[in-house]
């Protein structure tokens, strides 16, 4: 068993008990009960070259590469990054039809991806939680990468 094996084991194996042990409680209402925070009011993320975690078990999902503002109230995304374990599912919850999308290493949910990102990019918009992700800036970074 590889490193990156033991890693998704463990965090899939987690009883709901141990979730909210780790996580704080409105990380664990979005990411382990499918809620969403209120629009505008993650305080947001460095604008610096980096890459954003799984909140729940630390995989890579994002890149700052990807960020875009969207202006719809939380962390907006055209791509997921290369390889990410990224996930998506049919969601008809509170009346209307979206994609939800979320972690496959450990099961959290992130948010919902829409078809009406750049359309010089993707024309997707992954409309991600902020409390469901970490930020990890890029060795060096400064503030004019990102």
């Amino acid at each position: 068993m590889t490193q990156d094996d033991s890693k998704r084991s463990a965090a899939a194996d987690r009883s709901e008990e141990e979730w909210r042990e780790i996580l704080d409680p409105e990380t664990y209402r979005v990411t382990r009960q499918h809620g969403t925070e209120r629009a505008y009011s993650h305080p947001g993320f460095p604008a610096v070259a980096g890459v954003f975690t799984c909140a729940c078990c630390g995989e890579e999902l994002f890149t700052q590469e990807e960020k875009y503002e969207s202006h719809c109230g939380w962390p907006a995304f055209y791509a997921t990054k290369e390889g990410a374990p990224v996930g998506e599912s049919h969601d008809t919850s509170f009346g209307m039809v979206r994609t939800e999308v979320h972690c496959d290493n450990c099961g959290a949910h992130l948010g919902h991806v829409f078809p009406d990102g750049p359309q010089d990019k993707t024309g997707m918009r992954y409309c991600i939680n902020g409390v469901s992700l970490r930020f990890t800036p890029a060795e060096g970074a400064t503030e004019s990468d990102g």
